[in-house]
């Protein structure tokens, strides 16, 4: 192995590690993270390309957080990235959990960490809006109209009526796959 790809690895275990550490709050935080670390500064993959992780990742099984990590690893260094990316994004998580279980009862009855809590659900909140504003200026430079609208559609459903998330995406999905299928149909027509 090459001094190249160990700078690379390291690089990626550092900056999963780095993305871990603070991104409290679940997976729709580290996305600015990651952002600003493998697009903005390493140059490793597009904003567009993001996008579409963080999509994948979200639709895939298991923390979106760690899906993240993988695809961005493998995006800039092959399998050994993904393995590296989702060891790195885990083992923060993993020490920092493992520590509070141990000293739970105390922890939860401190005022200074209830507070501190409080703090940083106001900090994931405005991590959400940073990313739902920059996904929503990615979906409408697309100039797509049905996609613009399935966005305010979905939050409509969701919030004020309550629909289940999972019912909110196997719609969305449904319709992109029932959009592409109908725009496949009608290129093959046009090119007979």
């Amino acid at each position: 192995m090459n001094g190249q790809k160990l700078r690379l690895y390291a690089w990626l275990a550092a900056a999963n590690l780095r993305i871990s550490a603070f991104a409290f709050g679940g997976g729709y935080v580290v996305i600015p993270l990651i952002r600003k670390n493998f697009v903005e500064k390493k140059k490793a993959f597009t904003e567009e390309e993001l996008l579409n992780m963080a999509a994948i990742a979200q639709s895939s099984p298991g923390a979106i957080a760690i899906n993240l990590a993988a695809l961005a690893g493998r995006r800039t260094a092959g399998f050994p990235g993904a393995v590296i990316a989702c060891m790195a994004a885990v083992i923060p998580p993993l020490l920092i959990l493992t520590l509070i279980s141990f000293f739970y009862q105390e922890f939860r009855e401190m005022a200074a960490v209830a507070a501190v809590l409080e703090g940083m659900q106001a900090g994931v909140c405005a991590l959400i809006v940073d990313v739902v504003w920059d996904m929503s200026r990615a979906l409408f430079r697309e100039k797509q109209p049905l996609f613009c609208f399935m966005m305010p559609i979905a939050f409509i459903a969701s919030f004020f009526f309550n629909v289940n998330v999972a019912l909110i995406l196997v719609a969305c999905a449904g319709t992109s796959l029932l959009v592409w299928w109908l725009q496949r149909k009608r290129r093959d027509k046009l090119c007979r």
